[in-house]
């Protein structure tokens, strides 16, 4: 069946769930699992130019602690689980566009992603990585929905 499943997470409560589906996955077939966070780089404008913007360095060094954590925490619960880990974290705009790039590097067999079911003008204005994933993906993805 499996044998290297990349699993994507931001964080969040959907994500979290995600990974904690996909790490029992992968020690009820004896997979291994890679971690994935992806977090955007810092843009002026994805701050929308206000007053009080923070520095590209502070913006980077919060965003990599954060991932960090994200990230310990997981690989953390794969060990109690005796599931075998590695964590990635990348910076990068395109969330989807990472996560395909990261399953290919890793030789991943299965990509785990949790959605968060945005629907109407929310997903409009946001987009969806998880559609934008599973389009372009040649690979199987297993979606957790929220």
């Amino acid at each position: 069946m499996y044998k290297h499943m990349l699993v994507a997470t931001d964080g969040s409560d959907v994500a979290g769930k995600a990974v904690e589906h996909a790490l029992g996955l992968a020690k009820a077939v004896g997979a291994k699992v890679t971690v994935l966070a992806v977090t955007p780089p810092w843009s002026a404008l994805a701050f929308g130019m206000v007053q009080g913007l923070p520095s590209h360095e502070s913006y980077d060094a919060a965003t990599a602690e954060q991932a960090q954590q994200i990230l310990s925490a997981a690989a953390q619960r794969a060990a109690s689980l005796g599931v075998p880990c590695s964590i990635v974290h990348v910076v990068e705009a395109n969330p989807y566009q990472s996560i395909l790039r990261s399953a290919e590097e890793t030789e991943c067999d299965l990509i785990v992603v949790g959605a968060h079911g945005r629907r109407g003008v929310e997903r409009l204005l946001l987009g969806s990585e998880t559609s934008k994933l599973l389009t372009h993906s040649k690979r199987p993805v297993l979606v957790w929905r929220g």
